[in-house]
């Protein structure tokens, strides 16, 4: 059964609160800030991309070369058709028995637009035989005071030959890089996971276990396996995490 560690993310400083929880492993779903925390089980584990350390795969050549010719296009948090008709192509073919299944437009809205903190909608165009224009991809971004975190991407499911996922992911380092932010967010990965597989490949992956980042040199050698031990008890989870100091300066 799936346990989760939250708070409410809203008021003058949620900015600092995403900031701060970010660095310790929370993501953020609209106005939630959340963190497995599963009684016997710690095989979700946030995952960071070190930017200034990265460096590209032979694939991840052949896949920045392979979409050379899409454009990224950043706008405000707000919820299009042409996005929701790509998530909605998207989850029908990759995720049709899970969680989002059932979101309606409404739904897609406000996991868009119901965010307290700096977030951007990061698009990806290419122009079709038509001379027109077509929505390929679409990440839900944050930007942090240290990175950037990728909050939920989606993409074209009949166009497997470009991995866009992988693309996304890529792009997002780069602007980090133009930027100057030390960090890519990816979420979670878990070990042993095929959908979670491809995070792992990326190198320069940091994951947050045991209250603090660390490389993830080999991911064989993280076990998955539930253990009674796994966790902390939840008010000692809660007791140990930093919370930013939003008194007032004077």
């Amino acid at each position: 059964m799936e346990r989760k560690l939250f708070t409410s993310l809203s008021g003058d400083h949620a900015k600092m609160l995403n900031d701060s929880l970010s660095k310790q492993g929370f993501r953020r779903s609209q106005n939630v800030l959340y963190r497995p925390s599963c009684s016997d089980c710690s095989a979700c584990l946030s995952a960071r991309i070190r930017v200034a350390d990265f460096t590209l795969s032979k694939s991840q050549r052949r896949i920045k070369r392979r979409n050379h010719a899409l454009t990224r296009e950043a706008t405000s948090p707000w919820a299009t058709e042409d996005q929701y008709a790509l998530f909605r192509r998207y989850l029908d073919a990759r995720h049709a028995e899970g969680g989002m299944a059932d979101m309606d437009i409404f739904e897609f809205a406000a996991m868009i637009e119901e965010t307290p903190v700096r977030s951007r909608v990061i698009e990806y165009w290419h122009e079709t035989a038509e001379a027109a224009k077509s929505l390929s991809a679409v990440c839900l971004t944050d930007v942090l005071d240290d990175g950037l975190s990728m909050v939920y991407s989606f993409y074209d499911p009949e166009m497997t030959r470009n991995s866009f996922g992988t693309h996304i992911i890529l792009d997002h380092i780069e602007i980090a890089r133009e930027a100057g932010l030390p960090y890519v967010y990816l979420g979670y990965w878990v070990p042993g996971s095929p959908k979670m597989a491809y995070k792992a490949n990326f190198s320069a992956l940091e994951i947050y276990r045991g209250g603090k980042w660390c490389n993830l040199q080999d991911p064989q050698k993280i076990s998955a396996d539930p253990h009674p031990l796994s966790n902390d008890p939840i008010a000692e989870q809660v007791a140990k995490i930093h919370l930013p100091d939003s008194r007032p300066t004077t």
